[in-house]
């Protein structure tokens, strides 16, 4: 069922989500399409990034996805790429390291969806999470937010460091 378009960062935003019994370990799926213009339709037809937290996920949904679409991958499940431009970052491994719970994987892979994808501003992606999640789990939430946008740089510098040995070999 989707919800209604809200507006935020002078965009619209609209999110639709379709959890079945598979939820837990399947393939599940939640959308959000962000946009200049009004939202006349709240599915995202052609994406222009998945994030992928299992392989099961990855495997259903990565041909929906823009031809130069970006995928964001969980690398702690997803093992089996479709293509080489796929970011990996453990999410799953880095809330159980640093959290001390998986529980928190969703929110350090929002935190680097954000930052990888410039969508939406960090201060408003914590201002919407916080005003989401239970009360006495801020502290846990903005942690696993900031171990989403220092994943994100990690990557992004990886990438970048391998870029340049490419190009330096040639």
């Amino acid at each position: 069922m989707p919800r209604r378009p809200v507006y935020i960062d002078g965009k619209y935003v609209c999110q639709t989500q379709n959890y079945g019994p598979e939820a837990r370990g399947g393939a599940s799926k939640a959308e959000v399409v962000i946009s200049d213009r009004e939202i006349d339709y709240p599915k995202a037809i052609k994406p222009d990034l998945l994030l992928a937290m299992n392989q099961k996920s990855c495997d259903a949904y990565f041909f929906d996805l823009k031809p130069a679409g970006m995928l964001i991958v969980d690398s702690t499940f997803v093992t089996q790429l479709p293509t080489t431009r796929a970011i990996g970052i453990p999410f799953t491994r880095i809330a159980r390291e640093k959290l001390g719970k998986e529980i928190g994987a969703n929110i350090i892979a929002l935190g680097a969806l954000a930052t990888l994808s410039g969508a939406v501003s960090l201060s408003s992606l914590e201002a919407a999470v916080m005003s989401l999640i239970p009360r006495g789990t801020e502290n846990f939430n903005r942690k696993a937010l900031e171990l989403g946008v220092e994943s994100a740089r990690d990557a992004l510098r990886t990438k970048a460091e391998l870029e340049n040995y490419e190009d330096s070999s040639d």
